[in-house]
């Protein structure tokens, strides 16, 4: 995992499947489980669907963790001003919203360019 000032190394494109186990979810934002199970206590936004004890997460769930992500170990935010951006106008700006939404979709798209070229 990068140090809190590293940029975002490429993160996998988030298959398309309607749940995700902590650890597929974890591994997908590039994060530990623990910190995945800590967050929830400190961002509402994060709701995983429970059952029999178990966390599973949809993809809206692991879009909010990307930029929770990236809000704190990409552009520096506590988990404080994280929260209060999430909660902020900020968040409810839907530009701010398309443009990460637009960023994750680019990189999905480059990795299956990427992935095409390979094969030929």
């Amino acid at each position: 995992m990068p140090a809190a000032g590293e940029k975002n190394p490429e993160l996998e494109p988030i298959p398309s499947k309607r749940y995700f186990t902590i650890g597929e979810a974890a591994k997908l934002c590039d994060l530990k489980p623990h910190v995945l199970r800590y967050w929830e206590q400190e961002f509402q936004q994060i709701q995983p669907v429970k059952r029999n004890n178990r966390r599973y997460y949809q993809r809206q769930d692991l879009l909010l963790i990307r930029q929770i992500r990236s809000l704190l170990y990409e552009q520096g935010f506590t988990i404080t001003g994280a929260r209060q951006w999430l909660s902020g106008d900020e968040a409810n700006d839907d530009t701010a919203r398309y443009q990460q939404l637009l960023r994750q979709t680019v990189k999905e798209l480059e990795e299956i360019l990427k992935a095409l070229k390979s094969v030929k």
